[in-house]
């Protein structure tokens, strides 16, 4: 059977209000036939759906939204938008419902506030027919979203957060209207109006600050959109104009003034400046950029004036990716969300059944069922699920914002949570370690003739990508050596390369090639030996053909990046092991790991090894994450529990990975791991907190403890708190920018 092409669709929902909507909603749109996966976000307000490409569409998944009670539009996130959904949700729900449910409840409420202050000289005491009148719009009028949101629950055969507040507040204010019309023969009695509508004013206000504070959560996905100019200068015809974005091409020539935002991802082909590109990369320091070097659109042009030719647009600019990106993450659930989705599936069920014994065990008991039922209403209003469902997820949309914006970008949010975990940290040393722009230091030739050994060694690598290869290639053109086009080259994996250049058949590689084609090599042994010693990578180029000969040898060098010393320092004050997987040679990774204080290292490892090193470290250290930038190192990416890719590296590397750091600094490997402890550390406080918080409130509720009125204000602030506490991730910083 054919395997079916799979999407993902992105889903807004509307109505959502604690975790046990999002719950429903997920188990609505799983029930779609061809469905994978569907993952709500309660913080965000979306749902992420992956299915059968030629099965579902996007009017089923809105009609399984519907069925459940919630609405729902498909949203395109490939397409440009004017800000984060989150922000015009914090625009949406409006103040003016607080304002007006306050200015109606507050005369419910002086004579009580008199009283808790001791004002006795203050007699406020209205009469019970006004009170009806200021508490009827606040429960029917403002207080119509919990009734509908309810309803639409409880027909889905579910409960929610505005169930329990609809039953609570109902009750409070049926009790009223009761003693009210008994008041005639009775006797006037106290009433609870101020108990339904106060209650509803709370849970308003904290409504509107938490989503207030929710919209804090995606500064980050604001400020990455707005680096997007609107506008660039391009030259057509030798003349100028001002064009939209969108109706930039590719290969466009365009005018980046002093000052100005660069306007497209390019190549400078004329100008000399120093580009701000911080809001990008996280890098604090303008970077020198002459012409060949790219730009990133979004980045800052300094004082000099650059003409850049455009080679990416719209969706597929760097810019665009890292939103992506990151709103892929942030909309992704975490592992440790299960447990919360378990609890939330039955959470209110429970507390209307608790709701029930308190009201049945205190009027039975106690005799008195106004009593019962204020301590029902107590424990309906105080069970808080919402606090519960957006202890995750805030933190995880802050934690990978903050990292974001400071170069350090997280695909998902299992990765976030996995990388606080890590034992071991596996680095590749070219280009993660070391600048990755090796020099050749020394060419010795059998036959004396070091030029003609360097022009055959440059021909035959001269359409290589390969550091190495530059690193010859640019030996050749300084000494203006002619290159010859070189025939059938073909590589050897981890060894070297085969050709044939000017009729003779070449082979350029390391001692195992060397060994393979049975060539010797120990004329020159001694000297690549002591060359090896000092940490050179040491490469051989022999003839084949009729007579197989040796005919010289290359020594390279790198220079170790500023950083890297201090990167390992700090992962091991993290208490996390270091390795270095190096496909050179003993000597070269050996002074690499003694001039860092690596912990251990390999060398000498084919490619496909390195995965297994990988997994092998995983078996003894635990959790590891791997640190590379090539293509050699996607399978020990991929293999690693956590892959951390370099941005200067290859895409393959950073498709294999879970973590990209965009720029080439390796202390930033210690922030990701940090920036992933502290996050986790915040789920765990908020889901502590919205544990203890229910744990704790809901008996005193039940056991009279607490009035309807403070439960009301404490389930308010709970969502308020857990929110509050995920936005202090905010002011964290990089140790790698100190």
């Amino acid at each position: 059977m054919q395997d079916q092409k799979s999407e993902q669709w992105t889903l807004e929902i509307k109505g959502m209000t604690c975790a046990s909507c999002a719950g429903r909603v997920e188990k609505s749109l799983l029930k779609v036939p061809g469905v994978v996966t569907a993952e709500v976000n309660l913080a965000l307000e979306t749902a992420q759906v992956t299915g059968a490409a030629k099965e579902i569409t996007s009017e089923q998944l809105v009609a399984a939204v519907v069925a459940a009670g919630y609405q729902a539009q498909p949203i395109n996130l490939d397409l440009e938008q004017p800000a984060s959904m989150t922000e015009l949700k914090a625009h949406a729900y409006s103040w003016w419902p607080v304002a007006v449910s306050t200015v109606l409840s507050l005369p419910l409420v002086l004579g009580m506030i008199f009283e808790w202050l001791g004002w006795s000289f203050w007699q406020w005491d209205i009469s019970g027919w006004l009170q009806w009148a200021l508490a009827t719009p606040v429960q029917f009028w403002l207080g119509w979203r919990f009734y509908k949101a309810g309803w639409h629950a409880l027909k889905a055969g579910s409960g929610n957060m505005d169930l329990l507040v609809a039953i609570g507040t109902s009750a409070a204010y049926g009790l009223s209207v009761y003693l009210l019309f008994n008041a005639a023969h009775a006797g006037m009695s106290h009433l609870y109006f101020e108990t339904s509508a106060i209650v509803i004013t709370l849970v308003l206000l904290g409504k509107w600050l938490e989503t207030r504070a929710k919209s804090k959560t995606t500064e980050a996905i604001r400020a990455l959109n707005a680096l997007r100019p609107e506008r660039a200068s391009v030259i057509r015809d030798n003349e100028e104009l001002q064009v939209p974005i969108a109706n930039v091409r590719l290969g466009d020539l365009v005018m980046i003034r002093p000052g100005e935002r660069v306007a497209v991802d390019g190549v400078i082909r004329q100008g000399d400046s120093q580009v701000d590109e911080s809001l990008i990369t996280g890098e604090s320091l303008p970077v020198v950029k002459t012409a060949g070097d790219k730009v990133t659109g979004g980045s800052i042009n300094g004082e000099g004036l650059l003409y850049v030719s455009t080679t990416a647009l719209g969706n597929e600019s760097v810019l665009a990716r890292i939103v992506r990106l990151v709103e892929s993450a942030q909309a992704k659930k975490a592992p440790i969300q299960r447990l919360v989705d378990k609890v939330s599936a039955v959470f209110v069920p429970v507390v209307i059944v608790i709701a029930l014994i308190t009201f049945m065990a205190w009027g039975l008991i106690g005799g008195n069922w106004q009593v019962a039922i204020l301590n029902a209403v107590a424990v309906l209003v105080i069970a808080c699920p919402c606090a519960l469902g957006l202890a995750t997820p805030t933190a995880i949309m802050v934690g990978t914002g903050v990292a974001a914006r400071h170069g350090i970008l997280i695909k998902d949010a299992e990765a976030l949570e996995l990388a606080h975990a890590v034992k071991a940290v596996a680095f590749d040393k070219t280009g993660t370690l070391t600048e990755g722009q090796p020099k050749l230091v020394e060419l010795v030739s059998v036959a004396d003739d070091v030029d003609q050994v360097l022009a055959m060694a440059a021909s035959l690598q001269a359409g290589s990508e390969h550091p190495l290869a530059k690193a010859v290639i640019n030996a050749a053109h300084d000494k203006d050596l002619v290159l010859q086009v070189a025939e059938n080259v073909h590589a050897i994996s981890g060894k070297g390369l085969k050709g044939k250049v000017d009729g003779v058949e070449l082979a350029l590689g390391n001692a195992s090639l060397m060994q393979d084609l049975a060539i010797d090599i120990t004329a020159l042994q001694e000297q690549a030996n002591a060359l090896q010693h000092k940490g050179y990578s040491v490469s051989w180029l022999c003839a084949l053909g009729h007579a197989p000969r040796l005919l010289g040898m290359l020594a390279f060098g790198d220079t170790l990046k500023p950083t890297a010393a201090r990167a390992v320092a700090s992962l091991q004050q993290q208490e996390i092991l270091t390795v270095l997987i190096s496909g050179d040679n003993q000597g070269s990774a050996s002074n690499v790991a003694k001039a860092l204080g690596i912990d251990k290292f390999y060398a000498q490892v084919l490619p496909e090894d390195k995965a297994n090193i990988v997994k092998e470290l995983k078996q003894n250290a635990g959790l590891v994450a791997m640190v590379g930038d090539g293509i050699n190192d996607a399978p020990a990416l991929a293999e690693a529990n956590v892959g951390i890719a370099m941005s200067s590296g290859t895409d393959v590397a950073m498709h294999a990975s879970s973590i990209t750091l965009m720029r080439g600094n390796p202390a930033l490997v210690s922030d990701a791991i940090d920036i992933s402890r502290r996050t986790y550390a915040k789920i765990r406080q908020n889901l502590f907190w919205a544990f203890v918080y229910n744990v704790v409130g809901i008996p005193l509720a039940a056991f009279g403890f607490l009035n309807p009125v403070i439960a009301g204000a404490a389930m308010a602030l709970s969502s308020f708190s857990v929110v509050s506490n995920a936005l202090t991730l905010k002011l964290w910083r990089p140790k790698a920018d100190a």
